[in-house]
């Protein structure tokens, strides 16, 4: 412990990233990750470095 308290939004995340640990990248919430392990539809062909295979979005709402 360093002695400073959590932020309530530093709380937030560290709670969500408990719950849904593949939905941040590099320590930072990836919104693309997020909204598909909520279930919604996601276009993966904008990503900059891109593994793709069958079913990638299939696999993510898993």
């Amino acid at each position: 412990m360093d002695g400073t308290s959590l932020t309530p939004e530093q709380e937030k995340l560290n709670a969500l990233r408990e719950v849904l640990p593949e939905a941040f990248t590099e320590g930072k919430i990836d919104w693309e990750k997020l909204k598909a392990t909520l279930g919604e539809n996601i276009n993966f062909s904008n990503e900059r470095y891109v593994l793709n295979w069958a079913g990638k979005s299939d696999a993510f709402k898993i």
